[in-house]
């Protein structure tokens, strides 16, 4: 099985690192901002550099929890049951058997007490984060509603705004910060945390405008490790069925959202049959056989309403090339022999010329794994074992790749002894058709699920 709550962590503690983001000139000027904090609170102590756990881009900081967020703990009002009511003008009372399913937020509470039993230090407020200080120490969640904390909780209150709310809290669920918490948490029986020691922790700080760059590179992978737990809940550790069922989802539309302002396959479709009318009319590409009209029958599932059912001919050309001799391809590369020369089953070696060019999927037509799905990009020599992809319009050639590898063409060979697949035959199958702007969300979509599983392995 995938661990993605492994996954999870690194991927945060990257980000923490600057490594899943951009740094640029134009972000503000982190200095200047804790310059301008720093001269109405009062300077502060130099961090010392043995203590800095690892390098961060130059226009970060590394700075104290402390110097720029408001630390209180919760406390309870003695004897707590006393203060418990129902009445309408009961203040929320947030204990740790309150944090909301998605183990982020706080958005209600089970219980209220009475006003009489609130304290200053005990209120929060949407937005400010609490975190455990003791038991399960250290863990933040956001709360989005207003009411009073027990001494269960600290509460951790941006008060300087040099944070993003959520970046604020990768960092606070981050390995790195949950490590400084163990270290500092003490207790003669509880291990327990309290806001002189959450404050000493030692955190990096990049621009803001960065942080919301960390944001959205954290935020476009993690839901795909929600989609590898929902698939492992149902195939266990067969990876081949959970990579198969993620492109499933993709050629079904499942996988990403539909924006309007992608346009409609429709629209795609036209651009695609005008690019290859103007091809065929300055004979650069041989006009095609027609191809069937879809009949309703046909179609084996409902796909987005801006999306269109095609045959792959409609939208491809398929090119079978060149046969090239066992005794012209080595195994290691020269300067003679400096091109991948692709056979049915992917690279068979190099050669000294190439008759393709760009980035394509090539489709296997021979053999048993007839159907079989490569990628081949630059310059390269392609087999008449190798069905050559050729795209229009813009199509996005991963996920041509994706999609021609969810339709499992190996289904459509014929003879026994010697499968083979007919051009002529592949142009018919159906395939579902999105516009280009969801085209490459889809590709980086399943690119960032593979990649989360390379992080585990």
């Amino acid at each position: 099985m995938i661990n993605t709550g492994v996954i999870r962590g690194k991927i945060i503690d990257l980000a923490l690192q600057g490594k899943l983001s951009s740094h640029n000139d134009t972000d503000s000027n982190v200095d200047q901002l804790l310059s301008e904090i720093f001269s109405k609170n009062g300077g502060k102590e130099k961090i010392s550099e043995r203590d800095l756990p690892f390098k961060i881009p130059q226009n970060w900081r590394w700075i104290k929890l402390g110097w720029v967020m408001n630390i209180d703990r919760g406390g309870s009002p003695r004897p707590i049951k006393a203060y418990i009511t129902n009445e309408t003008n009961g203040i929320n009372w947030i204990k740790i058997g309150d944090v909301a399913k998605d183990g982020k937020y706080i958005t209600e509470t089970k219980e209220k007490i009475r006003p009489e039993g609130e304290k200053k230090s005990r209120r929060v407020y949407p937005g400010d984060f609490l975190l455990t200080n003791s038991m399960s120490f250290g863990r933040p969640y956001i709360s989005k509603i207003e009411g009073c904390i027990h001494d269960g909780w600290l509460v951790l209150r941006n008060s300087e705004n040099v944070f993003d709310l959520d970046f604020l809290y990768y960092l606070l669920s981050s390995t790195y910060a949950y490590s400084q918490f163990t270290q500092k948490a003490s207790g003669s029986t509880v291990d327990n945390l309290n806001k002189e020691k959450v404050g000493d922790a030692i955190v990096p700080l990049p621009p803001v405008e960065e942080q919301k760059r960390i944001v959205a590179s954290i935020e476009r992978i993690i839901p795909s490790l929600s989609i590898i737990d929902d698939l492992q809940n149902q195939y266990a550790s067969n990876l081949e069925a959970l990579n198969s069922k993620l492109i499933d989802a993709d050629i079904k539309g499942k996988l990403t959202e539909q924006l309007p302002e992608d346009g409609t396959a429709e629209e795609l479709y036209q651009k695609i049959q005008h690019e290859k009318e103007t091809l065929i009319r300055s004979k650069k590409l041989k006009k095609a056989k027609g191809l069937p009209t879809i009949e309703e029958d046909e179609i084996p599932f409902e796909i987005p309403s801006n999306w269109k059912w095609v045959r792959i001919g409609d939208v491809f050309t398929l090119q079978a090339c060149k046969n090239v001799t066992a005794s012209e391809i080595k195994n290691d590369s020269d300067d003679s022999y400096r091109f991948l020369c692709y056979g049915g089953n992917g690279v068979r070696g190099y050669v000294t010329k190439s008759n393709v060019s760009g980035r394509h999927v090539l489709i296997g037509r021979q053999g048993a794994l007839c159907g079989n799905i490569n990628m081949a990009d630059g310059d390269f020599y392609a087999t008449e074992h190798a069905v050559v992809v050729y795209q229009y319009a813009n199509t996005e050639p991963d996920w041509a790749g994706y999609v021609l590898k969810a339709l499992n063409l190996n289904q459509y060979a014929t003879s026994v002894a010697q499968p083979g697949l007919a051009v002529g035959k592949i142009e018919k199958v159906l395939m579902p058709l999105p516009p280009v702007a969801e085209q490459k969300r889809i590709a980086r979509k399943i690119e960032d699920v593979m990649a989360a599983i390379s992080i585990e392995d």
